[in-house]
This record gives C-alpha cells, sequence and structure tokens, in this order.
C-alpha cells in the first residue's frame, strides 16, 4: 500500500512540474487572437461569406488587425443587431454610423418581358443562363427562378407571380449582398437604406446580342424623367441610353415616377407591395 502511495505520489509530482514547465516555456496565446476570438463573439456565427470573408472568425482576425475593414466589408447582420453593434463597437473601439452603411438590395427589373423559347432545363438562372443567354427576349431581364432566393439569409426575396421576377422586400433586406453575387444577370444591386427612388430596368444599348432585344416595357429612353426632375438629380447617361439618379439631390417628390410612361420608376417604399401584386 505505501508503495503504491508512493509511486502515485511520484507521478504527480512530474505532471506538476511538466505542467508547470509547459506553462513558462511554450509561448502564450498571441494578443491578436485573443482580440479576435473578442470579436468574434460579437459576429453573428453564420459564416455566410457576405462580408467577403470565408467565415466570421476569418472576418475577426482581419477586424483584429484594422477595424476600418468593417467600413470596407460591413457585416450587415451586425448592423441589424443593436447588441452584437454595440459589443463590436466597444471590442474595436469605435462608432458606427448605422444611417452610411446600412444598404438595401434592389432588383433592376419590372418582368413582363417575352420568351424567345420554352426552358425545361434545372431550375436556376445560372445554368439558364449558360443557355444562348437566357430564355427571355431582354438580356438583362431577370429569369426569375430563385438563385437570388436560394441565398437570401432573411427570407426578403419573393417571385412576382404576375411579372415573374424577383422582387426584394426592403423591410426584411439587411444588405448583405449574397443576392448580388448570385444573380448571373447582375442586375441587382446595393443601394443606400435612404434611397427614395428607384430604376426598375437594367437594359443598355451597348451590348448587341442577335435575336434579343429590349422587352416592350423596358425604358424606351424619352428623358422625361430627366427633363422633368426639378432638382436636377437625374443624370442622362449618354453610352448607356438610361437615366441615372443622384440620390443626394432627389427629394422624393415623384415627378419622375408620374413622368414615366412605362412605370420603371418606383419609391423604395413601395418595391415591398410589388411582391403582392
Amino acid at each position: 500500500m505505501l508503495w503504491t502511495i508512493l509511486i502515485l505520489t511520484a507521478i504527480g509530482l512530474v505532471c506538476a512540474v511538466l505542467i508547470t514547465l509547459t506553462f513558462r516555456f511554450l509561448p502564450k496565446e498571441p494578443e491578436s487572437l485573443k482580440k479576435a476570438e473578442a470579436i468574434n463573439a460579437n459576429l453573428p456565427g453564420m459564416n455566410c461569406g457576405a462580408c467577403g470573408y470565408p467565415g466570421c472568425f476569418a472576418y475577426a482576425q482581419a477586424l483584429s488587425t484594422d477595424k476600418k475593414v468593417f467600413f470596407s466589408n460591413t457585416c450587415a447582420t451586425v448592423l441589424q443587431d443593436e447588441r452584437m453593434l454595440s459589443g463590436l463597437e466597444n471590442s474595436l473601439d469605435m462608432k458606427v454610423d448605422k444611417s452610411a452603411l446600412n444598404k438595401k438590395a434592389v432588383v433592376a427589373c419590372s418582368g413582363n418581358c417575352g420568351n424567345v423559347g420554352s426552358y425545361t432545363g434545372v431550375e436556376s438562372c445560372k445554368t439558364a443562363s449558360k443557355l444562348l443567354s437566357g430564355f427571355k427576349r431582354c438580356p438583362y431581364s431577370c429569369l426569375g427562378l430563385g438563385d437570388c432566393i436560394k441565398v437570401c439569409p432573411s427570407n426578403a426575396i419573393r417571385i412576382n407571380i404576375r411579372t415573374k421576377v424577383a422582387v426584394v422586400d426592403p423591410d426584411r433586406c439587411t444588405g448583405c449582398g449574397l443576392c448580388v453575387a448570385e444573380c448571373p444577370r447582375n442586375i441587382i444591386s446595393l443601394v443606400p437604406a435612404d434611397t427614395k427612388v428607384v430604376f426598375l430596368c437594367s437594359y443598355k444599348d451597348v451590348r448587341d446580342i442577335p435575336g434579343r432585344e429590349k422587352c416592350e416595357s423596358g425604358c424606351i429612353g424619352c428623358r422625361k424623367c430627366y427633363k422633368t426632375c426639378p432638382n436636377e438629380a437625374i443624370i442622362w447617361n449618354r453610352e448607356t441610353a438610361m437615366p441615372e439618379f443622384d440620390q443626394s439631390k432627389c427629394t422624393g417628390c415623384g415627378e419622375c415616377i408620374a413622368a414615366c410612361p412605362h412605370g420603371k420608376i418606383v419609391m423604395l417604399s413601395d418595391v415591398a407591395r410589388k411582391i403582392k401584386e
């Protein structure tokens, strides 16, 4: 019995010495790693990649070395969560202006575009686009097969039953940008959340695809919106023959909306209503 006690005591002493030596001589956890862990505790943990990094911890590591990363690669989910945003501000010792960073996604197509043929393949916009650039007459039209819906983490996108195009509900959208990257037609963009009017057409005459043309409900280049705006908030782009909007000058008066003969200009706040039409 005595020998057993002595052996166990010796083993315990050896282990204690080894633990002490390990703690004293092995490298300590880097301060940057500790900071990254603290930052990561205030991130959603979704690992969606919308911030441009492969996961939340990779994003936290980038923030730990340069907090300016947040302003160039904003995590939209953090912006919508006051608790996470407050924790991140404390971890990074900074103040975030939500109004300046908050974005909303807009699909620049209002639909009603005819088909040039039938499509019975995989229900995917990317797949359909690879087959003769899609089955719609307009090369810039939404194909309505829902690739953007599948990647939206906030369930903010629906297909309008009447127009067969995707519509983003600005009330639900967090501005993560995943739908922007997913759209093979490049017709989804992020706009500031305080944007007043949006233009729902993406056709550009500079792109010439045989057998394709602007849909009958698209922008006709009449310039009525440009001529009507009392605040010079609309610029006419001669290269694309399309209007461009300076939101800093726009007052939301609605003159351009009333002037557009095809209803291509709408208030951002009214976009959600189009889902239910």
